[in-house]
């Protein structure tokens, strides 16, 4: 099989079953029971509880998100425990494909500062093609000995050892609204977050906000903090 560079991550939504109204059933039920109120109600009450953060009643939904991605994306995304379920592809049990990850042309390489306060420049076009090269030859050579070793007849589990962390891979992964608004928090917009799973907290975001308008809304105007 021939290796494939990518530079693309993708992310689905599979199934969402979340919104703005069950918010306000959720929080009402502690007062008024089943009383139902208007959009207009709902969204205010939605910016008091992320406001005062008032957290529970945005557990009360889920969301499931396929998302196709480099493996060390995947070992950052795995730090997120609270709130958080994931099903991935496993070495053990099937033989990978030949993908793996190569930064497009818009993500920094060269690192200016000390650990944690450190920032992602662009690097010049020497440095950008170094990249590229030593990720590609790398690539061909854990490839080429992953083959070699299941020929053999090694164990999936053993072969793929000799694999990268810029190998493409594939995992489920579900929330509820609250515990996706801390992880926006922690890896979206703004932060200091790894380029790449900043581009996995950008899909989620653009779900977020089709699903749950006012919870999104009231999200920004708490300064991107989860209730």
């Amino acid at each position: 099989m021939t290796v494939t560079m990518t530079s693309t991550i993708s992310v689905e939504a599979i199934h969402i079953a979340a919104s703005d109204a069950m918010v306000a059933m959720a929080a009402r039920v502690s007062t008024k029971g089943a009383e139902a109120a208007s959009n207009a109600a709902d969204a205010g009450l939605i910016n008091a509880l992320v406001r005062d953060r008032h957290g529970s009643p945005f557990e009360h939904g889920l969301l499931t998100f396929r998302v196709h991605a480099p493996l060390f994306v995947m070992t950052e995304h795995l730090r997120h425990r609270a709130g958080w379920s994931y099903n991935g592809e496993s070495g053990r049990y099937k033989t990978f494909s030949p993908v793996f990850w190569t930064p497009p042309a818009e993500r920094g390489v060269t690192q200016v500062g000390r650990a944690m306060e450190y920032d992602i420049q662009e690097g010049n076009d020497a440095q950008r093609a170094d990249v590229r090269e030593e990720l590609e030859e790398q690539a061909e050579i854990a490839w080429t000995s992953y083959s070699y070793l299941l020929e053999r007849g090694i164990a999936r589990e053993v072969a793929r050892q000799v694999l990268p962390t810029n190998l493409m891979t594939t995992y489920y992964t579900s929330c509820n609204p609250r515990s996706l608004m801390h992880f926006l928090g922690l890896r979206g917009q703004g932060t200091h977050a790894l380029w790449e799973i900043q581009q996995v907290a950008n899909r989620y975001e653009e779900f977020f906000m089709d699903a749950m308008p006012d919870t999104y809304r009231a999200f920004v105007a708490a300064g991107r903090v989860a209730p």
